[in-house]
């Protein structure tokens, strides 16, 4: 496999890619996320497409940054009938977001992009449908006591593959886009480029 940048500091993106057998190097880089949602929704665009561009945004910095040959970024979005969620900044926004979602379906859209010499060259957004159980004030303050500020760093105010799971009665769709990151796609992609075998 040849050099692959991966430009999030998420950890679980790493351990994923990691355990699949693909070394990183991890270059974090810093966008205007918030700003760049902002104009996107302002435009009108689909989640999906706000997804894709940060994720894009994200790739040509790390290019632009670090001059590598290629580059991985990937980021995640949760839309609930059409509003888009950010993180939470605080705790009670935190609260306020869950209290949201409670009850609902709501959809994680996970974008990734891959540049070679300086173009996107590859790109999948993996969608998957998420149920949360009905959560009393009580149950969310509780949750919050245990998860927070860890959970500030994932949109929805919860990490799946810990302690939120336990907030969930479905999902549906490809755990890995779960995690932040359409895994398989992103595999099939560098099988057939080569870079792994």
């Amino acid at each position: 496999m040849a050099d692959l940048v991966l430009a999030s500091g998420s950890e679980i993106r790493r351990q994923m890619l990691e355990n699949a057998g693909i070394s990183v190097d991890v270059r974090p880089v810093r966008i205007d996320e918030v700003g760049i949602r902002t104009a996107l929704e302002a435009e009108g665009a689909k989640p999906l497409d706000v997804a894709d561009t940060l994720a894009e945004f994200k790739a040509r910095k790390a290019v632009e940054k670090f001059g590598s040959p290629r580059v991985l970024a990937s980021d995640q979005v949760l839309e609930l009938k059409g509003r888009i969620f950010g993180k939470a900044d605080t705790r009670e926004e935190a609260a306020a977001h869950l209290a949201e979602l409670s009850g609902r379906q709501h959809r994680l859209l996970s974008a990734a992009v891959i540049y070679e010499d300086g173009a996107p060259v590859w790109r999948h957004v993996g969608e998957v449908s998420m149920t949360m159980h009905p959560l009393t004030a009580e149950q969310i303050d509780r949750y919050l006591d245990r998860a927070w500020p860890e959970v500030s760093s994932s949109v929805g105010a919860y990490q799946a593959e810990k302690l939120g799971a336990q907030l969930f009665s479905r999902m549906d769709g490809d755990w890995f886009s779960v995690l932040g990151l359409p895994l398989l796609e992103l595999l099939s992609f560098l099988r057939l480029k080569g870079w792994i075998s």
